[in-house]
């Protein structure tokens, strides 16, 4: 016998070695008799073709040898064996039986063993392929295969059905959603099959039960895959059926085992523990008292399959209202994420990396995302109450709820691992969900799904590509839907505050209480008119936001800050999609937005910085040597002064937005973590101090940049040094929202330069950079103030360092030493700084203290101030800068301290009040109790005044002692109860000025 040349086989896809060998043997004389060896050719153009479509198959070697092996059972059974010619006059059969033998070992196996089977996969008479719907033909099953009983033709007729949706999900006939449609059709058919069987077998004389088999899982959302168990629960209609229709119930189960697959009914209450039938009264209680949230997921597949369908549907019906409300338990969402940790946790470690159904980036993280995302939005919205995945899945991209984006890779995720458990489980017909290691069957894998060799890179390596990209989005999607907290957010809001029509939302804004439901409906209304994707979006936040926005002491407000920002930018693509994706950016704006006029100016300024809410390093201050190098970046990239200067207002409002968003937040509360599991505490900005610091840098990188932007402006002199002193709470990094700069200006003239030319070009720097901070712009000014200067506004704007101390030396009060207690170098010459600081410590820190005539001054100029510069009308009691007990009467105590004993005691040498309150303590020169009630008073007024700002939008120091401002502020402070909290200030700021009293009169 001469064999095929192997070489000239290659072309056809066999195996190489061993397996090409076999190949010959099989397509030669004396086995199928497709080749001549004689030419190494095909024996006729019918044999090319089939060995082509051998050659195509996803095991070409598979293939050819189950051919070979049902000729060879036909042969034994007939004179001639009719496949070969059918697949000849046939290219339909013969491409769907070839992909069938190339495919599944266990089909062609089925096939073998029923010799003539094959027939169901040829081409009728109108030219259409067989029918790949799922459904049953009994008749036609008994006829061809000549098998009897009812149980042995259910057989034969599923294992054909089957073979017509494999040879049609082989070949291109149908989709994924039309295979597992067609699969779930299958087993509506078998267990309405089996169902009939097991009613005609009850005995004679027992009534007919009113039973429903209900289909769940997989089978209920219609995207059964090949392999699996059919989950269902049993539903009867009454007592009086219960016993029948567990006798039915039992045998449906038995059958479907021998035809097809178990039929698993563990779903039912109080799964295999339970009663397998229990009557639809019986369910509704147990879900209304029982059921977890597992089991109301679960309900989300639920489907009428078999039996009485109508009591089915009644079924569904009456577990729908406790479905589309399970998401309103406390611990809903919390139960969903914790059942998809524990089925990971449950997966053997060797297999977890495998698994395509289980593991991390699995079918599993895509189906819990979406059911989630139904429990929780689906109470509102009717569209998104599909059982299937794919179906809900567009529902929730169509309303908005999931990105186009995200949707689109989760569909595409979802179909490539479907489609991959397809292949696996039909290769034998067996239940997996775990890809192999083994590298052949990794080849048979990647063919099966239609992968081809690249260059530089294998089939198998092509696969592995494209699950390791697909698995990676699901994952990374998973977590982002999953965890999403504006979840938990949505399922706090009742139901019917889900549904904004007219109606219903005008009631929940009375209930809320807005002050002005119809304005607030008008708001709503054109949020969320129309049928615009932007407006679905907000439909779905809104009902979050309002009830962040009805926990604020003026809800209007909120809403009407938010709708301003909706405005702006409701058009850009990115504003939607971060409220709804992105973390809790959604209610940090909502917070902010309704407890802070001077945040919601700032981002109806500069709308574009709320991104700043979806990082929670974002919310974190900048460092000062960070804000000067961005700040000046940024200015020197214009050469125009005044562009320049735009910039870098610009970057200040976008820095201000940072702070105050943190402050608010923190304030709150509200700064909670974005990520499930944060790996360090979130940083705040509760404490004032952090807050002074971080405006105050802000401030000086914004004078370091407008100083250079001047100076670039302004000739001067080669060799002027300039630098600009900070002072007052600028200098004690003790800035709050709406505070000016105080500062002073120096210069020192070049060696040998004209000492007139050196002024002038001072005097035209400073003026430049006052000039250029307060030109009108979009965002709160940057008042800087000299008055602090010698011989106040009638003094020169700028001094030389030998002025200075020649001023200092001569003509100066105890109040300007005072003043300069708080003085520090800003920006500039730094060396200048450094200088000037030298050349004034004598003057603030004396080295024999103060004599009696300049204390008895102090306490003169503290009275004084306390009488004419406390504003007409105010309370001295709760004004938090003037009044009793407040900012003033801390720090004049504190500097009253720091002038007599700094001299000799460098520790209390510091421009922070609260530093250098703690260095007296520790010195023994203030009692540590008074230290205590100091530090407490002055703490909380700082509290109370940034608080103020933000809430007001606009300078003031006076706390009133009723109203929403005052309210505003208490929740701002995370306070309860607004009396309460006053009584607290009251009692703290009396605590602090009787301290401060002693310290002063000491």
């Amino acid at each position: 016998m001469t064999r095929p040349s192997r070489g000239r086989l290659a072309r056809y896809g066999f195996a190489e070695g061993d397996g090409r060998a076999r190949a010959a043997d099989l397509l030669g004389p004396d086995g199928l008799g497709l080749w001549r060896p004689d030419v190494q050719e095909p024996t006729d153009e019918p044999a090319g073709e089939l060995l082509a479509a051998l050659s195509r198959a996803a095991d070409p070697d598979l293939a050819l040898r189950q051919l070979h092996r049902l000729v060879e059972a036909e042969r034994r059974t007939a004179d001639e064996p009719a496949v070969l010619d059918a697949l000849a006059a046939d290219p339909g059969l013969r491409r769907r039986l070839v992909a069938v033998l190339g495919a599944s070992a266990a089909l062609g196996d089925h096939l073998v063993a029923n010799p003539g089977q094959w027939v169901v996969l040829g081409t009728g008479p109108d030219g259409r392929g067989p029918a790949a719907d799922g459904r049953l033909d009994l008749a036609a099953a008994a006829r061809l295969t000549g098998v009897t009983g009812p149980v042995p033709v259910l057989r034969q007729a599923y294992r054909l059905a089957l073979l017509r949706i494999a040879a049609a999900d082989l070949t291109g006939g149908r989709g994924l959603e039309q295979t597992m449609a067609a699969l779930s059709g299958l087993a509506d058919a078998t267990l309405a099959a089996a169902y009939g069987l097991a009613v005609d077998e009850l005995p004679e004389g027992t009534p007919r039960p009113r039973l429903a088999v209900v289909a769940m899982g997989k089978c209920g959302g219609e995207e059964l895959n090949y392999v699996s168990d059919v989950d269902v629960i049993f539903v009867a209609a009454s007592d009086d059926d219960l016993a029948a229709a567990t006798q039915v119930a039992t045998r449906l189960i038995h059958v479907c085992g021998l035809v097809a697959w178990p039929v698993d009914a563990a779903l039912r209450p109080e799964g295999n523990r339970g009663p397998l039938v229990r009557t639809l009264a019986s369910h509704l209680a147990y879900y209304r008292r029982w059921a977890r949230t597992w089991e109301f997921q679960a309900l989300l597949k639920a489907r009428p399959a078999a039996g009485d369908l109508g009591l089915a549907r009644e079924w569904i019906e009456a577990l729908a209202p406790l479905v589309w409300t399970a998401a309103e338990r406390p611990e809903a969402v919390e139960d969903v994420r914790a059942m998809r940790r524990k089925i990971i946790d449950n997966i053997p470690p060797k297999e977890l990396d495998r698994e395509i159904k289980r593991g991390p980036g699995g079918l599993r993280d895509i189906e819990f995302a979406v059911q989630l995302l139904q429990l929780v939005h689906g109470r509102g919205d009717d569209s998104l109450r599909a059982p299937g995945t794919i179906p809900a899945l567009r529902a929730l991209v169509a309303g908005g709820y999931v990105g186009r984006a995200d949707g689109e890779a989760l569909l595409l995720g979802y179909r490539f691992l479907r489609g991959v458990e397809h292949r696996l489980q039909l290769q034998g017909l067996r239940r997996t969900h775990t890809v192999p290691t083994e590298p052949a069957a990794l080849r048979w894998l990647a063919a099966a799904l239609g992968y081809a060799a690249t260059p530089g890179r294998s089939a198998v390596e092509e696969f592995r590509a494209e699950w390791v990209t697909h698995a990676t989005e699901v994952r990374r999607l998973h977590a982002k839907l999953l965890y999403r907290p504006l979840l938990e957010a949505v399922a706090r809001v009742p139901a019917e505050g889900l549904r904004l029509t007219p109606e219903a939302a005008r009631h929940r804004l009375e209930i809320l209480g807005f002050a002005d439901p119809a304005g607030a409906l008008r708001h709503l209304q054109a949020l969320t008119g129309g049928v615009s994707r932007t407006a679905a979006i907000q439909r779905t936040l809104l009902p979050v936001l309002l009830s962040e926005f009805a926990d604020a002491p003026e809800p209007d407000r909120g809403l009407l800050n938010y709708r301003q920002v909706s405005d702006k930018l409701g058009s850009t693509p990115w504003y939607l999609r971060l409220l709804r994706d992105s973390g809790p950016v959604a209610r940090r704006l909502a917070r902010v937005l309704s407890s802070s006029r001077y945040a919601a100016d700032l981002l109806a300024r500069e709308p574009e910085a709320l991104r700043l809410l979806a990082e929670d390093a974002e919310l974190t201050p900048r460092g000062r040597e960070v804000l000067c190098e961005g700040f000046a970046a940024a200015a020197a990239r214009h050469d125009d002064p005044v562009e320049a200067i735009r910039a870098v207002r610009a970057l200040r409002r976008r820095e201000l937005v940072r702070l105050a968003c943190a402050d608010v937040l923190s304030r709150a509360g509200s700064l909670a973590p974005l990520t499930p599991r944060p790996a360090e505490p979130v940083p705040t900005l509760a404490d004032v101090t952090t807050v002074g610091t971080a405006l105050s840098d802000v401030a000086d990188a914004t004078l370091a940049a407008a100083l250079r932007a001047a100076r670039a402006a302004q000739p001067a002199p080669p060799g002027l040094r300039f630098a600009v002193i900070g002072m007052g709470r600028l200098g004690g990094y003790e800035s709050n929202y709406l505070s000016d700069a105080d500062v002073l200006f120096v210069y020192d003239p070049p060696p040998g330069g004209d000492e007139s030319a050196a002024s002038a070009a001072a005097q035209a720097i400073a003026e430049e950079l006052r000039r250029l901070l307060s030109a009108p712009a979009p965002d709160p000014p940057l008042g800087v103030d000299a008055d602090l200067r010698p011989e106040g506004r009638q003094g020169p704007l700028v001094r030389s360092l030998a002025a200075y101390a020649h001023y200092y030396a001569r003509w100066s009060k105890v109040w300007e030493a005072q003043a300069l207690l708080r003085a520090r170098f800003v920006c500039g010459d730094a060396d200048l700084g450094a200088e000037f600081e030298a050349m004034i410590d004598p003057v603030r820190y004396p080295p024999d203290g103060l004599t009696r005539e300049q204390v008895v001054e102090i306490r003169r100029i503290k009275a004084r101030v306390e009488t004419e510069r406390l504003p007409r009308g105010a309370d001295p009691a709760t004004h938090t800068k003037l009044g009793r007990g407040g900012l003033a009467d801390v720090e004049w105590a504190v500097q009253l301290l720091q002038l007599r004993h700094a001299g000799r005691r460098p520790e209390l040498r510091g421009t922070r009040t609260l530093d250098a309150l703690a260095a007296a303590r520790d010195a023994g020169l203030v009692d540590p109790d008074d230290a205590v009630e100091m530090a407490a008073g002055w703490t909380l007024a700082a509290q109370v005044r940034n608080a103020l700002m933000l809430v007001r939008g606009r300078a003031g120091d006076q706390l009133p002692r009723h109203g929403v401002e005052l309210a505003g502020v208490v929740r701002l402070l995370g306070r309860d109860d607004p009396g309460e909290f006053l009584d607290e200030y009251l009692r703290t700021a009396r605590r602090s000025r009787t301290a401060m009293e002693r310290v002063l009169n000491d």
